[in-house]
């Protein structure tokens, strides 16, 4: 079973409850063994698929009643496993900006998001190929699933899946950042066109592939 943020089953397993002791402080697996009334040998065999899976890791020594016992931490990933509240922050703001200032000027400031976020992926003088790659993988990073296509019409940014799916669908401007996003850092500026269907999915396109600096 794979972990993924609001995954019920994983919660409720003994490497989910693990991961959720471990988010309050780190511990020794004989401190889990004890809070989860198992077996230290059945724990490490779940701390061994969790440090896999990169969700936990070593975190210091501590001095035990016999010998030093290994304490354990979640890793800076494993945050990505809990809830956040981002989405419906980001999803009341847009509707306030859109109110207070109009949609234009919601527009405007999408937009100064974008590059804003760009800044801290420079792809300048990378070939296109790279710049498109890094693009790509930025969106990957924020939580999609997307590649790069570079065609005889042109080059396109695809994804399978959207980091923004629960706010674009009511809020679809807010793709507009994520065409600049990707844009400057392609360093070719892109159109939006994404599905925004039961399953929304990213796309942003430009054509005329030659004319592209490489």
């Amino acid at each position: 079973m794979q972990p993924t943020r609001g995954n019920k089953r994983f919660w409720s397993s003994t490497r989910g409850r693990i991961v959720a002791l471990l988010r309050r402080a780190s511990r020794t697996v004989d401190e889990l063994a004890q809070t989860l009334d198992l077996t230290d040998n059945a724990v490490r065999a779940q701390i061994a698929t969790l440090e896999r899976d990169g969700l936990v890791e070593q975190h210091g020594v501590r001095r035990g009643t016999s010998k030093p016992a290994y304490a354990y931490d979640l890793t800076p990933e494993a945050e990505q496993l809990f809830p956040k509240a981002y989405e419906p922050v980001l999803a009341h703001l847009l509707a306030v900006l859109a109110e207070r200032f109009g949609s234009a000027a919601t527009d405007d400031l999408l937009r100064a998001v974008g590059h804003r976020l760009a800044r801290d992926h420079a792809t300048a003088g990378l070939s296109l190929e790279s710049r498109l790659a890094a693009a790509a993988t930025l969106l990957n990073d924020l939580g999609g699933l997307a590649e790069y296509e570079i065609t005889e019409r042109g080059v396109a940014i695809q994804g399978y899946s959207c980091p923004l799916a629960a706010i674009a669908a009511d809020h679809p401007d807010v793709c507009m950042l994520a065409a600049t996003l990707v844009g400057d850092v392609a360093g070719v500026p892109m159109t939006e066109r994404c599905e925004r269907g039961a399953r929304p999915r990213c796309r942003f396109e430009a054509i005329r592939a030659a004319e592209f600096r490489d």
